[in-house]
C-alpha cells in the first residue's frame, strides 16, 4: 500500500492531440495541457488557420504538430491520427472537443441541420475515439475526454438535436468505458454549461438571455474557458487514474437546481 497521497497532475512526457483547438474549450484545453507539460497535436479544421496557438505552445518548449483534421472526414480522421503516431510514436490522451449546435426549434429542423449536427458531434466523436483507440489498445494505456454538455442532461429550447447528441455521446462514453477498461483505457466526458467563448459572446451579450442563463447557474456565475480545462488537465491526469465512465459536470449546479427559467 502507497503512502504517498499526493495526487499527480503533471502530464510531462505526455502526447495529447486535441479536435478543434483554434479557439474556445479546445484553445483553453491544449494551453491547459501544455501548461501541465504535454506536448500537443492539434486537430485543425484549418491547418492554416490555428490563431498562433502552435507558436504559443512551442514558446512554452512544448513539442507540438499542427494536423488538418475535419472530424466530418473520415480520411482527414484516419490520416491525422497516423501522421501523430509516426511523428510521437504515440498518443496518451485524446480529447475530443469539436462539436457544434445550430440552434433551431424542433418543428423547423432539416434533415440537413440533423445531418450537420449528428455528423459533426455524434459520428466525429466515435469515429476519431475509434481510430485513436486502437492504438491506445494496442499499447495498453490511454486516456480519452469527450467534450461533452450540460445540454446531455438538461433541456434547452430550440436545440433539441444538439442535447440528443450530447446525451448521445455520455451514453457512449460509459459504453466505452467499459469495453475499454481491460486494456488500461480511461473514457470519461465533462459537461460544460455555458462558457464565456467567442462563440457564446454574441448570445451571451443579450442581457435577456444572460439574466436567464445565470438564473438557472445556482454558482451564480457564466463559465470560464479555464473552469473546463482544468477539468480536462485532471482527467488526462495521473490524478484521474481510476475514473472511467464519469461525466464531469461543470455546470456551476444548473443540473442539479429547480428549473426556475426554460432556455
Amino acid at each position: 500500500m502507497s503512502t504517498d497521497y499526493r495526487p499527480n497532475f503533471d502530464l510531462t512526457g505526455s502526447v495529447v492531440l486535441v479536435t478543434g483547438p483554434a479557439r474556445g474549450l479546445g484553445r483553453a484545453s491544449a494551453l491547459a495541457c501544455a501548461a501541465a507539460g504535454a506536448d500537443l497535436v492539434l486537430g485543425l479544421r484549418d491547418v492554416t488557420k490555428d490563431g498562433g496557438l502552435a507558436a504559443e505552445i512551442a514558446g512554452m518548449g512544448r513539442k507540438v504538430l499542427p494536423l488538418q483534421l475535419d472530424v466530418t472526414r473520415l480520411d482527414q480522421m484516419r490520416d491525422g491520427v497516423q501522421r501523430a503516431l509516426d511523428h510521437f510514436g504515440r498518443i496518451d490522451v485524446l480529447v475530443n472537443n469539436v462539436g457544434v449546435g445550430p440552434e433551431n426549434p424542433a418543428e423547423k429542423v432539416t434533415e440537413e441541420d440533423f445531418d450537420f449536427t449528428v455528423g459533426a458531434n455524434l459520428k466525429g466523436t466515435f469515429f476519431m475515439t475509434q481510430a485513436v483507440g486502437r492504438a491506445m489498445i494496442q499499447r495498453k494505456s490511454g486516456r480519452i475526454i469527450n467534450m461533452s454538455s450540460q445540454a446531455g442532461s438538461v433541456v434547452l429550447h430550440g436545440e433539441a438535436i444538439y442535447c440528443m447528441t450530447k446525451a448521445a455521446i455520455n451514453h457512449l462514453t460509459r459504453c466505452l468505458a467499459s469495453e475499454w477498461a481491460p486494456h488500461n483505457v480511461n473514457v470519461n466526458s465533462v459537461a460544460p454549461t455555458f462558457i464565456r467563448t467567442d462563440g457564446t459572446a454574441p448570445a451571451l451579450s443579450d442581457p435577456d438571455f444572460k439574466r436567464r442563463t445565470l438564473a438557472n447557474i445556482p454558482l451564480g456565475r457564466i463559465g470560464e474557458p479555464k473552469d473546463v480545462a482544468g477539468a480536462v488537465v485532471f482527467l488526462a491526469s495521473p490524478a484521474a487514474a481510476l475514473i472511467t465512465g464519469a461525466n464531469l459536470m461543470i455546470d456551476g449546479g444548473w443540473s442539479v437546481a429547480d428549473m426556475r427559467s426554460a432556455l
